[in-house]
């Protein structure tokens, strides 16, 4: 079994997850049998890997991590790979596929643009 595990900085704001739990809905809105996830640098829980822990623990055999950051600043860059190598060594028959920051996606870039650009609603909507 394959799971995805949506991945956020964190924040002493409750209201700062919604839209990394909102991405997860969707993606079992989309597809009801799908294995997915949030865990958070620091703050916010669960961390990357107690939520990794739970996956192994339900028999998930490989997972992608989604970076879920507009920038690929030093969390993703560092520390994010430091944690998922550490992961592979605490669970070495599991297999990780790390994703790029969200941010680094151009259809996520072209729908920024479009939602930042004057009357964005009417074009967005119409799009849907």
């Amino acid at each position: 079994m394959q799971a995805t595990i949506l991945f956020g900085h964190g924040s002493r704001d409750p209201l700062w997850r919604v839209p990394i739990d909102t991405v997860a809905q969707r993606m079992l809105a989309i597809d009801p049998q799908c294995c997915v996830r949030c865990a958070f640098l620091e703050i916010t829980e669960p961390d990357l890997a107690s939520t990794t822990a739970e996956l192994v623990a339900l028999g998930v055999n490989g997972v992608t991590i989604v970076p879920m950051f507009l920038g690929a600043g030093r969390h993703a860059r560092e520390d994010l790979p430091v944690l998922v190598q550490a992961l592979q060594i605490a669970h070495p028959g599991l297999r990780f596929d790390l994703q790029p920051s969200v941010g680094e996606d151009a259809r996520v870039l072209e729908l920024l643009a479009q939602i930042a650009m004057p009357e964005a609603s009417t074009r967005v909507a119409s799009a849907t």
